[in-house]
């Protein structure tokens, strides 16, 4: 494989040693491994953001979707991902290289990229 991608999915991983290993394992030599998915915003924003993402979220999922508990499970998800450059860490420790990242609309989601 040239190039894996993932986008809002990995946080959902139970071992994600295993799969980061299994990436790395199907990628050819100079594949490109790129993920994006939620992460922590930037602290002068994250009180405003976890305010939302904890009160509000799981009232509209409850309100519009009937589904309160998903919507908890979306926010607390988030929460317990690896921030930013512990990914990083765990991404290089599995075997990439030149692992990286970037941060969208002030870090509440990330792309991180790498090549095996």
């Amino acid at each position: 494989v040239d190039t894996l991608t993932i986008a809002f999915g990995i946080r959902n991983v139970t071992h994600l040693d295993q799969a980061l290993a299994e990436i790395l394992r199907v990628l050819k030599p100079g594949g490109r491994f790129l993920c994006l998915e939620f992460s922590r915003p930037w602290a002068p924003i994250r009180p405003f953001y976890n305010l939302f993402s904890f009160t509000v979220i799981p009232r509209l999922g409850a309100w519009i979707a009937n589904e309160p508990e998903a919507y908890t499970y979306l926010v607390e998800s988030i929460r317990r991902f690896p921030h930013q450059r512990e990914m990083v860490q765990l991404i290089e420790k599995a075997g990439f290289r030149e692992v990286g990242y970037r941060n969208l609309t002030f870090g509440v989601a990330c792309i991180h990229s790498a090549i095996k």
